[in-house]
């Protein structure tokens, strides 16, 4: 007895990992060790298995994940550089029972797109923006971005950023939780198997709550590296995100059904 039940265990068909249908077969153009494949992966999984696949409309802005509607095999809008959250306010009033969600990097979320973000979680609009942060503008040549961490060296801070004169790097996420209208903020990362785990949760549940049609904007900052930009190995890259990047951006829930789970204050280290 205890022979068949292994049998059954060890089917190669129970043992082996299968792409989700929803993503395409067209390689990824993101350099090797980059989040954005692992990011891809799981929200494709997790409209896969809640089955909306045929309700959910994406929208991708210009940044690395631009081409974002090549490797989704679903609805997905192409917006102007900063401003997805616009485009998705559209889209979901138009279609008020669509699952709308936005995919952006920090540098357009909390550059160029500062006011989209802002005035979109003031007002609770009832989608999900998954905030993908590498401290990096990574597209265009690896430029300072508002995320950037105080001393990190890039190409327009070749001697690391200095707060004096360029200000302190942005918690976008934690100034966004601070909304009255925003429903859930959480930041995650995909650098272990068990970091992958909880981020593919915490964007289930995000679009849970927007399947109940009620006001409130859900928030899912993903922490992830960037080695091209960074000039590290992949190996390198997370480890010196695990050792720097968490101890100014700190993974955990923020917010959950508009009830802050940490405190508002934000102080510099």
């Amino acid at each position: 007895m205890e022979n068949n039940i292994l049998d059954q265990i060890i089917k190669p068909e129970n043992c082996v990992f299968k792409k989700t249908r929803l993503l395409t077969d067209k390689p990824f153009h993101y350099c090797p060790g980059c989040g954005h494949g692992v990011i891809h992966r799981i929200t494709m999984e997790v409209i896969e298995e809640l089955g909306i696949e045929e309700q959910t409309i994406g929208v991708a802005p210009v940044g690395c994940a631009v081409m974002a509607y090549d490797y989704m095999d679903i609805d997905v809008q192409e917006a102007a550089h900063g401003r997805a959250p616009a485009v998705a306010t559209g889209i979901k009033r138009v279609y008020p029972n669509k699952y709308v969600f936005t995919y952006q990097g920090d540098g357009d979320l909390a550059a160029i797109g500062t006011a989209e973000t802002m005035h979109c979680c003031n007002r609770g609009e009832n989608i999900l923006i998954i905030f993908v942060n590498n401290g990096i503008y990574g597209m265009t040549g690896g430029q300072m971005a508002p995320t950037t961490l105080e001393g990190a060296k890039t190409a327009t801070c070749p001697y690391g950023r200095d707060v004096s004169t360029m200000g302190y790097p942005i918690r976008i996420t934690e100034l966004v939780a601070q909304l009255p209208a925003v429903r859930f903020v959480t930041r995650q990362s995909v650098h272990t198997p068990a970091a992958v785990r909880k981020c593919k949760n915490a964007i289930k549940k995000a679009m849970q709550y927007q399947s109940e049609g009620k006001q409130g904007t859900c928030i899912v900052e993903v922490l992830s590296n960037c080695n091209s930009g960074w000039k590290m190995s992949p190996v390198q890259a997370n480890k010196w995100m695990e050792e720097n990047t968490f101890k100014y951006y700190q993974p955990g829930d923020i917010k959950d059904n508009f009830k802050l789970l940490k405190s508002p204050v934000i102080e510099q280290q």
